[in-house]
Parts: structure tokens; sequence; C-alpha cells
């Protein structure tokens, strides 16, 4: 799915179609693969920390200087947490309006479509099921059939048929697809897709059923703000840190504060700046080069050490702690976190979290339940006894099953994923916390 979409995002743009790309639910490395595809940032849409109204308000205010608009969903059209369906894919398209096209995986499937496509077809007649497009067909022959039974047996039009082809793998691994800076051709790969699918698929027939949708009303985008003007925040933005919201990052910018991002394997000191934010990542992936990079770790630890307010997400906790091991292999990391960061053979923590700050948290406790996610095969061991945590966990894993965000002075580090939104506004929060640090606040 996520091959056919970046391929598809990749044949509009090729065409000098504007395509702006959207991704449903909490993901890092699909809309990496879209917004190197398009041209532009993706966005997530995700019911778990965004209300209705928030979602088509970054629909539409993205949307503004584009030509099509396509959002890759997560798993099926009608999967999600809850019975009914509340958070589906489904759910969002008709919240949006948007038309469904289903992508069929068709190995060893030839009339069996049919009855598939109509159970997609007649289990929530609200959802528009607008199309197919035939997914690893094995061949003329195999599309043949596969046509003929869903002209035969259906109303539904099929939009293109793409054939199995080893150039349409990107390669998995423990936390999924491969990012695109993994690859080390990604502009050869995506051109691939975008030839493959292009020519698999009715570009003009996709694009004249986009252009069913109806208009959304949407809210006004807040303005840009200048509370935090002056405040310089350095970012790790490498092969190993990556997992960043892009309109999280736009937050930061709208009020006022700028962002200096930093290469954790190649800069051998940190920015001049006001506070750190180190995201997720691969950090077990480039371990070694981690390790060597002495100069930058003991920058790390020693701007910590002296309060400079600093905040870390999952592999950025990672890498704050005093070892990184994996396999047979243990390297020193930033010594920081008081524990050995290890990887595990299974998910040590995964899905959506749902937490409290407690009162030990830097930027002051948020009120009331606070929503995210994780997606980790790390865990942290042999923590002090005496570590101080930031907060308490009701659903997930997060640290050690109870807790999450380890607090080291002005250091917030956990495995939880925050992202920006009216009900969890924490980069306002941790700006304002980072402005009270910079003006003597105590």
């Amino acid at each position: 799915k996520t091959v056919i979409s970046t391929g598809l995002a990749a044949a509009f743009q090729a065409t000098g179609t504007a395509v702006q790309c959207f991704k449903k639910g909490p993901d890092y490395i699909d809309p990496m693969w879209l917004a190197a595809a398009s041209g532009r940032s993706c966005y997530n849409l995700d019911f778990n920390t965004m209300s209705a109204g928030e979602m088509t308000g970054l629909l539409t205010s993205r949307t503004q200087d584009t030509d099509l608009a396509m959002i890759e969903a997560n798993k099926g059209l009608f999967d999600g947490m809850d019975l009914h369906g509340s958070d589906s894919n489904a759910q969002l398209a008709k919240l949006l309006k948007t038309p469904v096209i289903l992508v069929i995986d068709t190995n060893g499937m030839t009339r069996g479509i049919a009855p598939l496509l109509l159970g997609y077809l007649e289990f929530d007649r609200e959802v528009d099921v607008a199309g197919v497009i035939l997914n690893k067909v094995g061949g003329p022959r195999h599309e043949s059939k596969l046509r003929a039974a869903v002209e035969a047996y259906t109303d539904i039009s099929v939009l293109g048929a793409v054939w199995r082809d080893k150039a349409l793998d990107i390669g998995e691994r423990h936390l999924g697809l491969t990012t695109p800076a993994e690859t080390g051709r990604l502009d050869e790969m995506i051109a691939g897709f975008s030839r493959i699918v292009g020519d698999a698929v009715d570009l003009d027939r996709l694009q004249e059923i986009a252009g069913t949708a109806p208009g959304l009303a949407a809210p006004q985008p807040p303005r840009a703000e200048k509370t935090y003007e002056g405040l310089r925040i350095a970012i790790a933005r490498d092969e190993a840190f990556g997992f960043y919201y892009p309109d999280d990052l736009e937050e930061f910018a709208r009020l006022g504060a700028e962002l200096v991002s930093f290469d954790t394997l190649r800069d051998s000191h940190l920015p001049d700046v006001d506070g750190m934010f180190i995201g997720g990542g691969f950090p077990e992936m480039a371990m070694e080069r981690l390790a060597r990079n002495k100069s930058l770790r003991s920058a790390i630890r020693e701007a910590i050490e002296g309060g400079l307010p600093a905040y870390a997400e999952c592999g950025g906790l990672m890498y704050l702690c005093r070892a990184l091991a994996w396999r047979t292999d243990r390297q020193e990391m930033c010594g920081v976190v008081p524990g050995d960061s290890v990887m595990c053979e299974r998910p040590q923590g995964r899905g959506y979290t749902r937490f409290r700050d407690l009162q030990s948290h830097p930027w002051g406790p948020a009120d009331g339940t606070q929503l995210a996610h994780e997606f980790h095969y790390a865990k942290i061991t042999d923590l002090d006894e005496s570590t101080v945590f930031a907060r308490s966990i009701e659903r997930g894993h997060g640290v050690d099953g109870k807790h999450d965000a380890v607090v080291i002075n002005n250091l917030v580090a956990g495995f939880c994923h925050l992202r920006n939104s009216e009900r969890t506004p924490w980069v306002r929060q941790f700006l304002n916390f980072v402005s009270s640090r910079k003006h003597g606040a105590k």
C-alpha cells in the first residue's frame, strides 16, 4: 500500500500535478516515503490525538496550493481499535468526505476477488468506495481473470493492475519499512515506483474521482505568534534520528522559535542554543558511528548536566543512555540517563499510550490524561532506583510498565511519542519551560 501510494504521488508529481500527501494514524516512516515522492511534507491524521476539527483543518490548510490530496490509510479500510469503527479509515473517509480507492493484494486470487469487493461495498454504504487497484498481479492472464470477475459481479471500477515486481520492494526490518535515508538510492527507487505504478494505474481517472470530493468548511488556522522569538532549539536530524511530525516542527516556527539542526554522526559540538530536542529514529542502525563521535556525546552530556532544557523521545532516550546493546554488540552512548538501552527480539511497547503527568514533570504537569503512542523494541535496564519519572502510565509500557519519561536536571526523556494538538500542546509547554530557564526562573 505504501509503495502504491508513493508511486502514485511520484507519478502525479512527474506530470506537474501538485499532490499533498497525508497518512492516517501515528507513523513516521511511511510519511517519509510520501514526502520524498511528492516533494512536500506529509502530515498525519490521527483520531487518537486529534479532534475531527483539527483533522479537517489540517487537511484544508495544507492543500490550499495543491491540485490533489491523497491520504494513505493504515491497515485495512474498516480496521481500528474501536469495534464500531469510530477510529477507522472508513470513518476518516466519511469525516473528510473523500472517495476511497481499495488496494487489494491479489496473490492466489481470481474469482474470489468479487465477494471480497462486494463485502467492502456493503459493509458500510456511507463509504464512497470509488475504485480498486489490483496489486501484486501475477501477469496478463491473472490480470484478465481478475478484471473479468470484478466486471461480472460488481459495479466497481478497476483503476489499474500493478504486477509483481522486485523493483517495488522497499524492504522491511524490526520497525517496519526501511526509511528513505537508508536506501542509498532514493531517487532511483522513487523514479522506478513512479514509472511502474504510473504506467499501471489510470491517473486521469483517479484525479477525476478525487475531483468528486466536496469542499470542506474548516476553521481558520492559528496565526503566527512571536511569543518565543529569539529562542533557539537544537534538533537532531540525520540518518539515526528523523521521527518528527512536520506540523509539530511548524508549531515551533509559528511560536517564534528557531530550530537549529545538528548531526549526531558528524558534528563535533552542539550549536549555540537554549534547548534541545532529540526525536525518535534508529540509533541501533548507526550505533558504531554514534559511539565514535565522542566529542558530541560529551558535549551533549555536559550541556544537560549544565541544565540545558532538553526533550528526547524513544531513539533519543536510547542515545542518552550509558550504552546501547543490540545482538552481540554494545556501544557507549551519551551517559546522561543512568541505565543501558537494550534491543530485544520482540516489541517492548507498541500502540497507543495513555498517561498522566506527575508533579515531577519539569514543564509543569498537564491537566488530565494525555494520549500518545509508542513503538520500541528497546528496554532500559539497570536504571538507578532513585530515577525520577515525569509520567504515570495508564495504558502502554513506557520505560518500566508503570512510568515513562526519565527526569534528569532539565531533561525529559521517554518512550512515548507526543503529537502537538489542542489537547496536548507540548511544543508551547516545552518552549515556555525553555524560556523560563533562559530568563532565570527558579
